[in-house]
C-alpha cells in the first residue's frame, strides 16, 4: 500500500506486515493513522505482506467493513509485498504474527535499519502476542482483529511518542 517513497532521515515511518496485506496490515495501519493523528505524531504509514498472492488488491471486504465502522474509508488501499528496501525505508517494519515475524528476520539485509517487532508488543502484557488473523474467520474475528490492532497502534502511538520527547 505504498503512499509514496521517502527515506529515513525525514523522521519516524512504520510499516505493518500481514501475510496477504489484505486484512490484518491494513486494518493496522488504518488504526495507527488514527492514533498517530489523536497523539500529533508526524509519521510515515504503510503496510505490506510477505505473500504476493494479493499484491494490487483491495483489502478483503470484511477488513473494509470493520474499518467502515470506526470511520476509516479502506478502498483506495492496495495490497503490496515487502522488499528488502523497506529495510532501510522504515524505522520500524511491524509484524502481526510469529511467521511474519520470522520471514521478515530472513529477509532482513545484514545492515537493514528497521526495527522489527511484533504490534501487540508496545502493550503492556502483551508481548509475545500474535494478533488474531480473521481471514478464515467470521465478523467476530474481524472484531477481535480490530480490538488487537486498536490497542497495538495505541501503545506504539504513545511508545513513539514518548520516544520523541
Amino acid at each position: 500500500m505504498s503512499r509514496g517513497t521517502q527515506n529515513m532521515e525525514h523522521g519516524v515511518s512504520v510499516l505493518f506486515v500481514c501475510m496477504g496485506n489484505i486484512c490484518r496490515s491494513p486494518l493496522a495501519e488504518a488504526a495507527f493513522r488514527q492514533a498517530a493523528a489523536r497523539h500529533g505524531l508526524e509519521v510515515r504509514v504503510e503496510s505490506a505482506g510477505t505473500g504476493n498472492w494479493h499484491v494490487g488488491e483491495a483489502p478483503d471486504p470484511r477488513a473494509r467493513a470493520m474499518a467502515a465502522r470506526h470511520g476509516i474509508d479502506l478502498d483506495q488501499y492496495r495490497a503490496r509485498v515487502v522488499t528488502g528496501q523497506d529495510f532501510y525505508q522504515f524505522t520500524h517494519i511491524i509484524a502481526m504474527d510469529h511467521a511474519n515475524m520470522a520471514h521478515l528476520s530472513r529477509m532482513r539485509p545484514v545492515d537493514g535499519v528497521s526495527e522489527l517487532s511484533l504490534l501487540l508488543d508496545y502493550v503492556a502484557h502483551r508481548h509475545g502476542t500474535a494478533v488474531v488473523d480473521p481471514y478464515y474467520g467470521t465478523t467476530e474475528d474481524f472484531a477481535a482483529t480490530w480490538r488487537d490492532v486498536s490497542e497495538g497502534a495505541e501503545a506504539l502511538a504513545l511508545y513513539l511518542k514518548k520516544q520523541a520527547c
